[in-house]
């Protein structure tokens, strides 16, 4: 019989501890690989997102929280901008194009913004991409019409020709029911960006929404930005943060994302730490699993060196065994891994809009197979040394 051989009837005889063993190590390769491609296709992929936009102006407060609420749509309004501030930086000479949103409102949980219809047909939310209709088309400024996001119509079964009423504030409650009635004109496209999860109605109609301060009818909640040079938002910071003191500059859009993940960095440590000590501890369990065996396989052993085998061809083959066991966990790992991505980026797509790439490849799918085998092999050399000492008489004394 050759090494793979005996390896694979090792395997067979001791089945059910393969399998759960193999399983361990499937789970810690999953875990360790997930957590990685997490971390790093979740920075990757928001500090890329800003919807073709440089900054955001807003009221006077936190960046991170401007950007959050007008970029990704998750945080409160800081405060609101008067029409004089929307003039005023949409012709400044720095600023190509600026575009105002308003909020406050939502359906059934989903944000409504007020906007302008040239952020649809002007604005490129990743380079050579503008948002496009699925069918229908862009609403009317001057009338009760609403574009959706193609998440909202899937998750609320919106069609073309739909009527809704709005709802009050940016959590859904039944009682705060709006009277006027929008009717859905368009549905967007798929943009993996924020803006498929938020229902779009004309500027005008969230400030005049009934219920609403009409002294803040002219107001908005914040300035989408495209800036004309990289020097234009130097400008722009210092005459807004540090030399005024009342609205708030938010740029650039990815730097500030970035410093969020750097502020919460402790918790990927932490979850990177947990995951390398699951895979100690699966590693460990080949090691328990091969050396519980060992008094069973006494007898075999012998017989294998009393036929001629060498002690390193024992040797060889428990460390094979226990690398084998390992690559088995591995190749499992996958079907692993893909189901907490596609889980964790179901989750990540329904709060934020922005979806990650299940599929795409990462270094630590090389390197995570590599070091898991690696370390079960290494954990198979204590029962290994130990069958390489095993003494060939007393094996293969009679039993009784």
């Amino acid at each position: 019989m050759n090494l793979f051989s005996i390896v694979l009837r090792n395997l067979r005889q001791h089945l059910l501890s393969t399998v759960i063993t193999a399983l361990s190590i499937a789970l810690a390769g999953g875990l360790l690989m997930s957590i990685w491609v997490i971390k790093q296709q979740s920075h990757e992929t928001f500090t890329r997102v800003n919807i073709g936009f440089d900054a955001v102006l807003g009221a006077r407060g936190s960046k991170l929280q401007l950007v959050l609420n007008s970029i990704f749509h998750l945080e409160a309004s800081p405060g609101n901008l008067n029409q004089a501030d929307y003039d005023y930086i949409r012709h400044h000479p720095t600023v190509r194009r600026a575009i105002p949103i308003a909020v406050g409102d939502n359906l059934k949980g989903f944000r409504i913004v007020g906007t302008l219809p040239q952020l649809f047909t002007d604005i490129e939310y990743t380079p050579h991409h503008t948002f496009t209709l699925l069918e229908g088309q862009l609403f009317d400024p001057s009338k009760k019409e609403a574009v959706v996001g193609k998440f909202v119509a899937e998750q609320l079964h919106i069609k073309v020709g739909d009527t809704f009423h709005p709802f009050h504030g940016l959590a859904y409650d039944p009682r705060n029911q709006h009277p006027e009635t929008y009717r859905v004109t368009g549905i967007l496209d798929d943009s993996n960006t924020p803006a498929d999860k938020v229902i779009w109605i004309p500027l005008n109609g969230l400030q005049t929404m009934g219920g609403h301060d009409p002294k803040a009818a002219n107001d908005i909640s914040a300035v989408l930005i495209q800036l004309r040079s990289p020097t234009s938002g130097f400008i722009l910071d210092l005459m807004y943060n540090k030399q005024g003191n009342r609205l708030t500059f938010a740029w650039p859009i990815g730097a500030i994302v970035a410093d969020l993940f750097s502020k919460i960095s402790w918790f990927d440590k932490v979850l990177t730490l947990i995951a390398y000590l699951v895979a100690l501890v699966s590693a460990a369990g080949v090691l328990v699993a091969i050396y519980n065996s060992m008094a069973a396989r006494g007898r075999d052993i012998a017989i294998l060196r009393a036929l001629g085998a060498h002690r390193r061809t024992i040797l060889g083959t428990i460390v094979l065994e226990a690398a084998t066991i390992g690559a088995l966990g591995m190749f499992a790992s996958f079907f692993v891994h893909f189901a907490i991505m596609a889980t964790v980026g179901t989750i990540i797509r329904n709060q934020t809009g922005v979806l990650l790439n299940v599929m795409s490849y990462q270094a630590v799918m090389l390197w995570a197979p590599f070091t898991m085998i690696s370390l079960c092999a290494l954990g198979g050399l204590v029962p290994a040394l130990k069958a390489y000492r095993a003494d060939i008489a007393s094996n293969l004394a009679p039993i009784s």
